[in-house]
């Protein structure tokens, strides 16, 4: 038996909020979690649309059943089949559709921010990597890195952004790891990481993104 990879066209979904127009000032990319769906995740982020605010939500190539063979539906970045490949497809797509959405405009008056929950957060570092993009502030969103940080950008390229890494103490993935070890490791890459966290579980708290994003 041999293996073969082919090169095939895809049709990539995203969702946005607000507008992109000469009234925007910040335009925010956020990347879902595992088993999430683009179109319920950006409700999220309803607290930042004030009219200067564009939000643009990527969906993940993967599609499959939460639950047995039908029903409810969520999306994946990836897996560790094909992981290679995997990346190398979604960095593609995700470059391209920050160009299309950014060309012909004056980025310089645009202040371009970044966030991740849960699986996402691997995905957008590893994007970021790319060096394709500009990134003025990053929002790393119950976030954990198995290898490392440096695992998935060389993290002397966010020396310079501003990066936050939030999290809920009652969040039930991060209860079973020691926390504190979880911020270490985390800062050891990022030295100049800002901390917050909320009473609340495994999810984007709006609320929480609100005072964030809007002081």
């Amino acid at each position: 038996m041999q293996e073969h990879h082919l090169e095939v066209k895809r049709t990539a979904r995203y969702f946005t909020l607000g507008e992109l127009n000469e009234s925007t000032q910040n335009v925010w990319f956020v990347l879902h979690g595992y088993g999430q769906l683009a179109q319920f995740f950006i409700r999220k982020f309803d607290v930042l649309n004030d009219g200067q605010t564009f939000v643009v939500a990527p969906e993940a190539l993967s599609r499959f059943y939460l639950e047995g063979v039908s029903g409810r539906v969520g999306a994946s970045w990836m897996t560790k089949e094909e992981r290679a490949h995997e990346i190398s497809d979604y960095i593609f797509y995700l470059n391209h559709l920050y160009d299309t959405l950014l060309e012909g405009r004056d980025v310089s008056k645009l202040t371009i921010n970044f966030l991740a929950f849960s699986q996402g957060n691997a995905t957008l570092l590893r994007w970021l990597n790319n060096d394709h993009v500009r990134c003025d502030r990053l929002l790393i969103w119950a976030g954990f890195f198995g290898n490392g940080v440096a695992d998935v950008i060389e993290p002397n390229k966010l020396a310079t952004v501003p990066t936050t890494l939030v999290y809920g103490l009652q969040d039930e993935y991060l209860v079973q790891i020691d926390t504190k070890k979880y911020e270490e490791d985390i800062r050891m890459a990022i030295p100049h990481l800002e901390v917050v966290t909320f009473e609340g579980r495994h999810t984007v708290d709006s609320a929480i993104l609100h005072q964030l994003v809007k002081g």
